[in-house]
């Protein structure tokens, strides 16, 4: 029997390719949930339809109505107007209100963030960084993104602005990034990056010059091939260097690793450890625990409810 006081939170996670939805209660646990796929395609006005719709089903499964919705998107949307900004994954969507929109569907307060911040809140909350009131969460995937927990709250720049953690400058000799700047971690250390060195780098007509993923380079690597083993490397000390960089400037309690390539870990964390060894002298960087996120495959409805929760709660601290 369910506590007819607790929360239950509709969900809503937009990335690149699609929409989920799901139920989520006050301990994290996700109900029911769904998906739909999206494209640069797509219109607003059918995707409100759509998720309005994914919603109320998900309520009806899960037999709980809806006390709030919590919304985390890829890409810059504004927190407190609640507008979505230059969404280049679904360009017919910028300017559109879906915080209002839902708000005045279901009648319940609704609340959006980055998924890197929702990420970021929900293993602070219910997950890896639980009771860390200093904590960073990065993930690691086609891109690097992430948020910053400071005294228990998420970290907001001017106006709100989400700190782009993934476009501090690595090595400015480095790649074209596209942010504008050279060399920036996203375009040194996220898969494809990964996969791109390994391509340049095996010899003319070697098979490893055909357009490998950075699973499957990982894979490799697990083989025993030369090549992969040095990609490997390679990703370690740059990934190690966009975290030290992070430990210098924030000396927090914790860094939650999340994301496609953080699957591999195994791989890369004794090299990252290195690198962070070598360049965080001048802070106790040994406090900083270094941790892989744990909240699995419902980790980004599971964000996108903590948003809810982190805006909309009760007035309460992640952090005992």
């Amino acid at each position: 029997m369910r506590d007819p006081g607790e929360k239950m939170i509709g969900a809503v996670d937009i990335g690149g390719t699609k929409v989920a939805v799901g139920i989520v209660d006050d301990q994290g646990k996700v109900l029911s949930s769904s998906e739909s796929p999206t494209g640069p395609d797509s219109e607003y006005a059918p995707g409100l339809d759509m998720i309005a719709t994914m919603l109320k089903d998900a309520a009806g499964r899960g037999g709980v109505e809806l006390s709030g919705i919590g919304i985390g998107s890829t890409g810059p949307v504004d927190p407190f107007s609640g507008a979505f900004g230059e969404v280049d994954f679904l360009p017919k969507w910028r300017g559109e209100n879906l915080v209002k929109d839902l708000a005045r569907i279901f009648g319940v307060s609704v609340a959006i963030e980055n998924d890197g911040d929702a990420g970021a809140l929900a293993e602070a909350g219910w997950g890896a960084g639980k009771n860390k009131g200093r904590l960073i969460f990065v993930t690691i995937g086609t891109g690097i993104g992430g948020g910053i927990i400071l005294d228990g709250r998420l970290y907001r720049g001017v106006e709100g602005a989400h700190p782009e953690v993934g476009h501090q400058v690595i090595d400015p000799t480095g790649p074209l990034c596209s942010c504008g700047f050279h060399g920036c971690w996203e375009s040194l250390a996220a898969g494809p990056a990964m996969a791109a060195w390994m391509e340049s780098a095996a010899p003319g007509g070697d098979p490893r010059r055909e357009p490998l993923t950075a699973k499957q380079i990982c894979q490799l690597a697990m083989q025993g091939n030369e090549l992969a083993v040095l990609a490997v490397g390679r990703e370690a000390r740059y990934l190690g260097l966009g975290l030290a960089n992070l430990i210098n400037l924030f000396t927090p309690d914790a860094i939650v690793l999340s994301g496609s390539i953080m699957r591999s870990s195994d791989l890369f964390l004794q090299g990252i450890r290195e690198t962070i060894r070598r360049g965080c002298r001048f802070v106790p960087f040994e406090k900083t625990e270094l941790v892989l996120a744990s909240l699995g495959d419902d980790a980004n409805l599971i964000g996108a409810a903590r948003v809810w929760h982190h805006r909309f709660g009760e007035v309460e601290q992640l952090v005992s």
